[in-house]
């Protein structure tokens, strides 16, 4: 599918229109009644071309998000009607450069489909959407183009089977994906790990016969900018390890890399948009599994700045692979470090599968924060308060990887800063929750949703380039 711009009507099968309370933008008067009810989609099948109607609901509470879910859900229903071609009259309740972005967003995020492996995959009938617009917009389209493929590429990853996407395998696509590209890549492997003392990632993944990799991601289109560090976790699948999980469908833990698919998204806009920028990369992968060589409850772990760590569970295995990521985004001299992960169900207990926990430098929160509210990845802050640094004391080592109390998410939290030097911006994203979708809904077709890859990027560009 393919998202065009058009100055003029162009023939098409089908017309796409907004409408919403208070709107009065809608021209053909000739139909008795408008659908306004946000997101719903009407159809008239007897005109030429096919009409459809997708309501915006009381559209003086309409944003960028609302258009974004509006054009994800109309997509899919064009191609229900096996429509080739449609022309989308702009619903004019935004600037039109605002407008362009998110419904071509929308669009192609809720046009994503995760089928390869299906016997019956449908062919996409739809092959062409014109925006009508009064003014070239191109750079907001390729823009949007661009984030989009983005984030679906990240749920592409999230989505793979975890006896397809192993910790060499994530590796290797990293290198084929940007082959032809500025970003330089380097990958890890469990020797150089040992090494270089990467102790943390090398025991969360030595009970696997998979062994862990770390990937380092860099792509400098200006050395003057001041560095930013992305960190991803990615677990390609989390069993627990000794701690083992015990759901009835623990399927999902194949997302447990969400975090490093985000990365991986991120540099992908990044690249393809030609950002001015200077930022680096850092995956940890592996597989948490149980076996005679796996990670033992009450193992210490000595990372190379010094730290000791108690493993008081093993299925809180994504802090400690991280700590030695952002070890070396100090040594590396990021100014800025992000780290998102699938890190704690407390995260998801307490926002849901909406917001993301994002804990860190006030400032920089911030920033991310109303980042998050312009591209959907949704952020909310939440504290480090000193009292519960006193559940991570541990009898033997200086830390331990699990607290003893509740404010899981927090103490999670806590843990990471241990690693993070007082002279870097760093913010946390808990993932865990909006990691996927349970349905089909707006934008977000049901499995991953690439959450991350949009905020992460947009800091990149607006924020990574002033001296604050």
């Amino acid at each position: 599918m393919q998202i065009h711009l058009a100055m003029n009507p162009v023939p098409v099968a089908a017309v796409l229109r907004f409408s919403g309370d208070g709107q009065d933008g809608v021209p053909d008067t000739s139909l008795a009644e408008w659908q306004t009810e946000a997101a719903a989609v009407s159809v008239y099948r007897d005109r030429q071309p096919v009409l459809l109607v997708v309501g915006l609901g009381d559209t003086s509470k309409v944003d960028a998000d609302t258009l974004r879910k509006a054009a994800g859900t109309a997509l899919r229903r064009v191609e229900k009607e096996a429509l080739a071609s449609v022309l989308v009259y702009l619903p004019g309740v935004l600037d039109e450069e605002r407008e362009i972005e998110a419904l071509t967003e929308g669009m192609l995020l809720g046009a994503y489909k995760f089928d390869r492996y299906k016997a019956k995959a449908k062919s996409a009938v739809l092959q062409d959407v014109y925006l009508l617009a009064k003014a070239d917009h191109s750079a907001a389209l390729t823009k949007a183009t661009a984030f989009a493929g983005a984030t679906n590429l990240a749920r592409d990853l999230a989505n793979e089977p975890p006896n397809v996407l192993r910790p060499a395998t994530l590796a290797e696509f990293a290198q084929r994906h940007f082959a032809d590209s500025n970003v330089e890549v380097t990958v890890w492997d469990e020797a150089r790990l040992l090494e270089e003392r990467m102790m943390g990632l090398y025991a969360v993944g030595k009970g696997s016969t998979h062994p862990p990799r770390y990937v380092e991601l860099r792509y400098q289109t200006d050395a003057t900018l001041p560095l930013v560090a992305l960190v991803g976790k990615g677990l390609t699948f989390d069993a627990g390890g000794i701690s083992l999980k015990s759901g009835r469908d623990i399927s999902d833990m194949r997302m447990d890399m969400a975090g490093a698919a985000a990365v991986i998204g991120a540099f992908a806009a990044l690249v393809t948009t030609g950002a001015k920028c200077n930022v680096v990369g850092l995956i940890v992968a592996a597989e948490n599994l149980p076996d005679g060589s796996a990670m033992l409850p009450g193992e210490l772990i000595q990372y190379r700045n010094g730290v000791s760590v108690q493993v008081a569970n093993t299925d809180a295995e994504g802090r400690l692979a991280l700590a030695d990521a952002l070890i070396r985004a100090h040594e590396l001299g990021a100014k800025y470090v992000i780290d998102i992960a699938t890190l704690t169900g407390a995260a998801a207990n307490a926002l849901g599968t909406k917001y993301a926990a994002v804990f860190g430098q006030k400032q920089l929160v911030d920033q991310l924060c109303e980042l998050g509210e312009a591209t959907g990845d949704f952020l909310w802050p939440l504290p480090l308060p000193p009292e519960y640094e006193s559940q991570l004391k541990s009898d033997y080592a200086d830390i331990t990887n699990i607290g003893k109390g509740k404010g899981g998410a927090i103490t999670a939290a806590l843990f990471l800063r241990h690693f993070v030097d007082d002279g870097q911006a760093w913010a946390h994203i808990d993932i865990a929750g909006p990691m996927e979708a349970e349905r089909t809904e707006g934008y977000s077709p049901a499995g991953a949703t690439g959450f991350g890859v949009r905020v992460m990027a947009e800091f990149v560009v607006h924020y990574s380039s002033r001296d604050e």
